[in-house]
Parts: C-alpha cells; sequence; structure tokens
C-alpha cells in the first residue's frame, strides 16, 4: 500500500479560509474606523435585532466580497454607493452575480 498523496482540496480549503479572514479582518476595520458610516449602522442595527457578532461579520464579508468579485469582472473602482446600500440591506444579501 502506497502513502496516501496530499490532497489539493486541502490547499483550496486554506486559501478560502485565508480569503475568508481578510475579508473579517476588512469588515471589523471598517466598523473600528466608521469608514464608511454603514459598516458601524450595519453591525448595530443587525446586534440589536439579535445577530450574532460572527454572523454579522459573515454576512458584511459576503456583501464585501461579490463587490470585489464585481470590481474584478467589470475592472472598475469600488462602488462606495453601491455597496453601503448593499450593506444597509442587510440581512437580506444581494444577488450572486453570473
Amino acid at each position: 500500500m502506497s502513502e496516501p498523496t496530499p490532497d489539493n482540496n486541502q490547499d483550496d480549503i486554506d486559501e478560502e479560509e485565508f480569503a475568508e479572514n481578510t475579508l473579517v479582518e476588512a469588515i471589523e476595520n471598517q466598523i473600528e474606523s466608521d469608514n464608511p458610516p454603514a459598516a458601524k449602522a450595519t453591525f448595530n442595527k443587525l446586534t440589536l435585532v439579535g445577530y450574532e457578532r460572527e454572523e454579522i461579520l459573515n454576512l458584511m464579508a459576503h456583501v464585501l466580497a461579490v463587490e470585489i468579485d464585481a470590481i474584478l469582472e467589470e475592472d472598475r473602482a469600488f462602488n462606495t454607493e453601491w455597496y453601503e446600500a448593499a450593506l444597509r440591506a442587510l440581512p437580506e444579501l444581494p444577488p450572486e452575480k453570473k
């Protein structure tokens, strides 16, 4: 019986985890700096209606990820107006781009 080979899926998981952690860190920085103001406002709103901190950060990170994907796909600048509106719409998630 031969030795098991490293699973390439582990690399994908590590990259995914790194990306998620980076997005959450960016959201935490936005909340702390109150920039954009919608970040702290959204965090406070979701806290008041009973969401847990980790869930809020994940929802907000999802919105940031959607905007980053759009930036890369459309080769454009960050759309602060869309981003803030999408944050304020949480817990309703923005539609995924196809």
